[in-house]
């Protein structure tokens, strides 16, 4: 995973889990456990890669290319249909691996992937061979148990990310509008195996139409487990912002890289509090020992329930999309509002309307957020939780179904508490 630049500081809030385990949709073939010892398996060939090429799997050096050579064998030995593409950056040849499972409809493309190339300081087996391993083990599952899909699964593992992104977007861009129009959702894995985890889920608020259905399915089998999430705004760190910024609906899986771990994360998660996820992000010490494996396992399993639930499932009709980016300050002890106005949605709206939230805060615990309907219900999205936490980034889920959806509806925001201000970056409404 790239450095996070100080403007994309990923906000954290936790969402509600369902207590029972979470029924598969309706058309869906149940996922697979994907055993933890294969892809421990595929970490290990990683490590040894890098232990015999200078320590290190980075675009442009040899363990790039041999870690490349080593998935793609896998690939094609299980019958997949695979390519590589070249590209250059800083001087050096680079390759994306693109596998295909050759069934489903080919205009109906369901995509994931992670990036396989590690940083020049260390062999990277974290960041990213947990998300190129556990996609290797499901994309070999998807063969063994013979997936007969109704979509077309695609699989990328992606180069020079530590460069900037650099592979997929290099892939993105060089798509045909007409090939960018069949990828119906992506779904990037990075980081999944921190050895102080979170259980992130990227949140769907600011990301294309679609989005929130790809959110909801990553969140599904943690819910099934009984473990926590939380929505992350990722931003531009990863491989996902390629495709969202074509319009391409994104979501994805991250354990943490180096962030630090709040109490209260530690209290529902486990782990060490005041300690980064990642204590080796980017290290010499990202190496095969760097692994918490009960991280790798969950991820892994939910990888895998992604892939079957999308690619075997109907795709539902995306209701429309509203959105209003317009920035609002929020001064200190102050109540701003932010409009939308509907159009051209027939009847009330959904039990499930999706609010998406994106405020920046200095200290979300002074804030008070609803979101009044046209008739003037007001419905609490956050009522001065999170503590000392900055910044509101999430997506929640309102029964608005006694709500005419037509009219105006608007984002209220109450700062109650002195000495922090902030801003509505944006808000989105997913009928």
């Amino acid at each position: 995973m790239r450095t996070l630049l100080p403007t994309l500081a990923a906000a954290l809030v936790a969402v509600g889990v369902a207590s029972a385990p979470a029924a598969a949709a309706p058309g869906t073939l149940a996922a697979p456990d994907i055993p933890v010892a294969n892809v421990q398996a595929h970490l290990a060939q990683l490590q040894s890669i890098a232990n015999a090429n200078g320590g290190n799997r980075a675009h442009g050096r040899s363990g790039y290319r041999a870690s490349i050579d080593y998935v793609q064998a896998r690939l094609d030995a299980a019958g997949y249909t695979t390519s590589l593409q070249p590209f250059t950056s800083g001087g050096a040849t680079g390759w994306n691996l693109i596998a295909e499972w050759p069934r489903g409809d080919a205009n109906d493309v369901i995509m994931a992937g992670g990036h396989l190339d590690s940083v020049t300081a260390g062999p990277g087996i974290n960041d990213n061979g947990s998300g190129s391993a556990a996609l290797l083990e499901v994309a070999l599952t998807v063969a063994s148990q013979n997936l007969d899909p109704a979509k077309r699964i695609r699989f990328g593992w992606w180069g020079a990310e530590e460069r900037g992104l650099v592979g997929s977007t290099f892939y993105v861009n060089s798509l045909p509008a007409t090939e960018r129009a069949k990828i119906k959702g992506y779904v990037n894995f990075d980081m999944v195996g921190s050895p102080n985890p979170a259980y992130f889920v990227y949140s769907s608020s600011g990301q294309p139409p679609g989005s929130t259905d790809l959110q909801h399915v990553l969140e599904a089998p943690f819910a099934a487990m009984g473990v926590p999430t939380e929505l992350t705004s990722v931003g531009g760190r990863s491989d996902h912002a390629a495709f969202a910024n074509a319009g391409i609906p994104t979501g994805g899986l991250f354990t943490g890289a180096e962030g630090i771990k709040s109490s209260a994360q530690a209290q529902k998660w486990g782990g060490t509090a005041g300690q980064a996820f990642d204590r080796c992000y980017h290290a010499s010490c990202d190496t095969s020992s760097n692994i918490n494996v009960t991280a790798l396992d969950r991820n892994s399993d939910a990888i895998a329930y992604a892939i079957w639930t999308l690619s075997t499932a109907a795709t539902p009709p995306a209701g429309p999309r509203f959105e209003n980016p317009t920035d609002v300050a929020i001064p200190d002890l102050s109540t701003v509002e932010s409009p939308i106005t509907v159009t051209g949605v027939p009847g009330n709206a959904p039990g499930d309307l999706a609010v998406g939230v994106d405020i920046s805060h200095t200290y979300r615990g002074d804030l008070v957020v609803d979101v009044i309907a046209p008739d003037g219900s007001v419905y609490n999205l956050h009522n001065r939780s999170g503590g000392s936490a900055d910044n509101l980034v999430a997506t929640y889920t309102v029964n608005a179904s006694a709500e005419v959806a037509n009219g105006t509806w608007r984002l209220r925001v109450r700062d109650a508490a002195r000495a922090d201000t902030g801003t509505i970056n944006g808000w989105s409404l997913q009928f």
